[in-house]
């Protein structure tokens, strides 16, 4: 506290309000109100958004058009929220007194503010909540999926004996491969099976492997030596292309997440600043007319 002197040899000392510049009242208020309309705008969007989808063909909107409109309507909703939130925050602040004007406005802009914040992290941890059981529902299912997998593939061979599997069968590839292809089917598919994997571990398939999937097709299906390689090179053409297609689609994944959590960083920001704003003006309505107290005179 600092104390000054007066021309007269007065001594003044500043007046110190009694009470905090924080008034949790409105701003539980304010946040209240936003997570409620929040809920329901929410629950509004989802089922517009389930008119969208239909199970069968053609009567759906694109995948895109669906997220592209999920997208605009939570920002909608977060701006709606955090404006109506951040105004009935400065509207049901009580009025400072004896208070300057630009402190008013910073008390009024940091009461919205913390009620975008408050209603924020409630809104974020139901999201996260219910993400996080969706998340647990998908688990258990891709389990079980790596189960039945797991189940299938110990009757050929395990992942980490693949390639010594792989190798096995090089060392001991017969010299006329067309007679045992065409007498011993399963060991024949469970060969190409290791040549194939082992390939697309590797990035290619060498050129030796080529020839012997070559004679082994030729072997199973009656095709000559040309046909059956151009039926392995289709083949393969067609796994690439199923590769360059995943990695195609994980990119694409990567970039809209990006690009996801860059607007929503963007969109909460402004979300934080109508708040603010909301509550100033709320609040500034909220002092436009002056209470006096009228005390007879003696």
């Amino acid at each position: 506290m600092s104390v000054s002197m007066t021309d007269s040899g007065e001594i003044a000392t500043p007046v110190e309000s009694s009470k905090s510049a924080m008034t949790w009242g409105p701003i539980f208020g304010g946040a209240a109100a936003a997570i409620g309309v929040t809920l329901i705008l929410l629950l509004l969007g989802s089922g517009v958004g389930l008119t969208m989808v239909s199970p069968w063909s053609g009567q759906s909107s694109s995948l895109g058009t669906v997220g592209v409109t999920a997208a605009i309507w939570l920002v909608v909703v977060q701006w709606l929220s955090s404006g109506l939130g951040g105004y009935i925050t400065g509207r049901l602040r009580t009025k400072w007194a004896a208070v300057r004007t630009d402190e008013v406005f910073f008390r009024d802009t940091a009461h919205g503010f913390i009620s975008w914040a408050l209603a924020t992290i409630f809104v974020a941890g139901f999201l996260a909540s219910s993400l996080t059981s969706l998340a647990g529902a998908g688990a258990q299912a891709v389990g079980s999926a790596a189960t039945a997998a797991g189940t299938a593939a110990s009757s050929t061979a395990s992942a980490a004996d693949l390639p010594t599997a792989y190798f096995t069968d090089a060392l001991l590839r017969p010299e006329q491969a067309r007679a045992g292809a065409t007498s011993d089917d399963t060991a024949a598919t469970a060969e190409v099976s290791r040549i194939l994997l082992n390939g697309a571990a590797a990035g290619q398939i060498p050129d030796d492997d080529k020839a012997y999937l070559a004679t082994i097709v030729s072997a199973r299906t009656g095709l000559s030596e040309a046909d059956a390689r151009t039926r392995v090179d289709t083949v393969l053409k067609r796994i690439d292309d199923a590769k360059v297609a995943a990695q195609k689609a994980a990119d694409e994944a990567r970039k809209a997440a990006s690009t996801t959590a860059l607007l929503g960083a963007l969109s909460l920001l402004i979300g934080a600043f109508i708040a603010a704003a909301a509550a100033a003006f709320g609040g500034s309505q909220r002092d436009e007319e002056e209470d006096l107290l009228v005390t007879p005179r003696i």
